[in-house]
């Protein structure tokens, strides 16, 4: 099949001349970056591209839970490509502390948490602890540890995770981040004692 741009014969058939109801289940087996991609190909390819069946089998299946978890509430009269575009991006709640978003390849949830979204011990004591700015994170601030004896850090994490295999990765640098002639550096001559005693990561889930 040819496409239904340029000249043609006007009796082989093109792109153009496929009913929307067949591009819409076309585009349901691609993942949301192609068929945004597909969407500029003609008008039956754009307006196919809106299907709500199509987007929905691209959003998480607790997608209404997930809106009211970040915005408080479901919002009505949104089609579900309006819905996948809004889950895409980052968004924020728990007072910023928190931050979830839809991978727009996968399909799958992601979520972070700031530090100050954890319990951390002593994070109160300015002998110790500090908020820094960093451009490195997701997050306006980071917990800067300057020195402490031990601290330990929970969390929990409420949020409707729909069932599957997830990864869990703790964020954590050692060195003071900075600038330095217009580069960034981490300045480690201060970091000491993290080889005599082992650091702990555990997760328990309910």
């Amino acid at each position: 099949l040819s496409s239904c741009y340029g000249d043609r014969d006007l009796l082989q058939p093109g792109l153009g001349d496929l009913p929307e109801s067949c591009v819409a289940l076309i585009l349901q087996n691609l993942d949301p970056v192609e068929i945004c991609r597909f969407s500029k190909l003609n008008t039956a390819f754009h307006g196919a591209s809106w299907a709500d069946f199509v987007w929905e089998s691209k959003l998480p299946p607790d997608y209404k839970l997930i809106l009211e978890k970040i915005l408080g509430s479901f919002p009505d009269n949104l089609c579900k490509r309006d819905i996948f575009t809004f889950l895409s991006r980052v968004n924020s709640f728990d007072e910023g502390n928190k931050k979830a978003w839809v991978d727009k390849r996968t399909g799958g949830l992601c979520l972070c948490t700031s530090a100050k979204g954890l319990s951390i011990t002593g994070i109160d004591d300015r002998r110790y602890w500090s908020h820094i700015p960093s451009d490195d994170s997701r997050f306006a601030s980071v917990a800067y540890v300057q020195q402490i004896w031990w601290f330990q850090v929970d969390g929990e994490i409420d949020f409707p995770f729909p069932s599957g295999t997830y990864s869990v990765y703790f964020r954590l640098q050692l060195g003071k981040p900075g600038k330095r002639f217009g580069w960034k550096v981490v300045d480690t001559e201060q970091v000491h004692g993290w080889n005599i005693k082992p650091v702990r990561f555990q997760l328990s889930t309910e």
